[in-house]
């Protein structure tokens, strides 16, 4: 009798090189290595010092995100915008490749952006495929049925000269998302309140398979930000089955399947699914029929209530130490708490469709006067989109400041920072302590929701604009 496989376990079994035993890791294939300027240095220092080479040049992606600035840089002064901590990365990881002989996506190449954004968008993201990256957020590839998750340095070293990992096989969790999500509630809301629900610890040693009618019924772009937070709740990775969705977006992108080998490819991939009768190690349901637009009110994105819950009576000394800090009341609500910063990009929200969302609630409004609000693509391919379509006309009449593609505020590394004391609503995917700045404050948020924030001035439930 043929065995009922997960996707989890159909894509990993594809790629074992040689099985795990107990007392070592499998040596697991990997398809493609996408690589930034933050965690490759000390692994591109490894090779040279030991005289290796870049084992497949052809299966790494290189681009710069994290430690570019968002303004125009055409040459070393600009960059030192971001500091000169980071203009160096920029600089090194420009040298690294031109050394080892990899096509650096860098400013000149028109295709550059956010590590988890070129690779769907290039069509190198691909079901089925293991794909990894010294980030991690690399989760965010499952949302096609590729294995993704993000790896140390000491591992984009081992990538780089093997292409090839040592790992352990993790646990499968289910998670059914069943209903449709009602209006004005995003693919950020849904997977907000997933991580409420489980916890930042929930997913803890599995990879999780979101599925049901509601994952169903989303977008890829919607997908990859359910699959982007899976880490938010400890996962090693998040993935959903490849559908027709999946395909029609991948059709026709610079490196996805041609002709014939586009027919053979889709063949293949449709049998990415769940076998029927297949056991996870864990499974949970949840119902968003009611769902309504999500805010986080601490310091992790466990603490998350609906924008028209109060703020818990809870008792610790980690959530009155997470409170403090966000300068926040127990029972009171999020809704009418005063705004100073509203981000809009990242590798969570940073697509096209984040865009059109955040003008949506724009057009025709002005931001708040005592408000600073930043639009940042994901991508290159993202902002020359968007212009071609007038969303940047309408994000800046609204009084934002629409920027070159890079991450941002996601991560006070780029010169890009929320001031001490100051409150952000926020699109990224992190709000911890210090994550947009020194004191800075953070609510994440869907584009809608931050949005609709910037415009009012105060944390604002967007369905007030729908």
């Amino acid at each position: 009798m043929t065995e009922k496989k997960t996707l989890f376990q159909k894509v990993w079994d594809n790629h074992v090189v040689v099985p795990e035993t107990p007392e070592t890791p499998a040596i697991l294939y990997i398809d493609l290595h996408i690589i930034h300027e933050v965690t490759t240095p000390q692994a591109f220092s490894v090779l040279r010092e030991q005289g290796l080479s870049v084992r497949r040049p052809d299966l790494t992606l290189p681009t710069l995100d994290h430690s570019t600035p968002t303004t125009p840089v055409s040459s070393y002064d600009d960059l030192l915008k971001a500091g000169v901590g980071a203009a160096n990365q920029v600089r090194q990881m420009e040298e690294n490749c031109k050394e080892f002989g990899l096509d650096l996506l860098g400013f000149d190449s028109g295709k550059r952006g956010i590590v988890h954004v070129i690779g769907p968008e290039l069509g190198a993201t691909q079901p089925g495929k293991t794909i990894v990256c010294g980030d991690s957020h690399s989760s965010t590839h499952g949302a096609f049925g590729s294995l993704a998750f993000g790896i140390g340095t000491t591992e984009v070293g081992h990538v780089l000269a093997t292409q090839c990992l040592l790992q352990r096989a993790p646990k499968t969790l289910e998670v059914n998302i069943e209903g449709n999500l009602p209006r004005g509630v995003t693919a950020k809301d849904l997977i907000l309140a997933v991580i409420g629900e489980i916890g930042v610890n929930g997913g803890t040693g599995y990879v999780i398979e979101y599925r049901g009618k509601a994952i169903e019924a989303l977008d890829m772009e919607g997908r990859m930000t359910i699959c982007n937070m899976s880490i938010e709740a400890g996962a090693r990775a998040g993935m959903i089955a490849p559908d027709q969705i999946t395909f029609d977006y991948l059709k026709g992108r610079p490196k996805s399947p041609k002709g014939s080998d586009w027919d053979k490819a889709v063949e293949n991939w449709k049998k990415l699914r769940t076998d029927n009768g297949a056991i996870f190690d864990k499974s949970i349901i949840i119902n968003v029929d009611n769902l309504r637009p999500m805010v986080t009110y601490g310091t992790n994105p466990g603490m998350v209530i609906n924008i028209d819950q109060r703020v818990p009576l809870k008792d610790g000394s980690n959530f009155n130490k997470a409170l403090n800090y966000m300068q926040i009341e127990p029972g009171n609500q999020m809704a009418d708490l005063a705004v100073d910063v509203v981000f809009v990009g990242s590798c969570t929200n940073g697509r096209l469709s984040d865009i059109k969302e955040t003008a949506r609630i724009l057009a025709g409004r002005k931001i708040a006067d005592n408000v600073r609000m930043l639009v940042v693509p994901g991508s290159e391919s993202v902002k020359k989109n968007a212009e071609d379509q007038g969303l940047d006309k309408i994000i800046k009449a609204a009084g934002a400041e629409w920027r070159e593609a890079g991450c941002s505020m996601c991560i006070a590394m780029n010169g890009d920072l929320v001031k001490p004391g100051q409150l952000c609503v926020s699109t990224s995917n992190r709000n911890f302590e210090g994550r947009q700045g020194v004191g800075a404050r953070t609510i994440l948020a869907s584009p809608a929701t931050a949005a609709a924030s910037a415009v009012t001035g105060f944390v604002c439930d967007p369905r007030k604009f729908l």
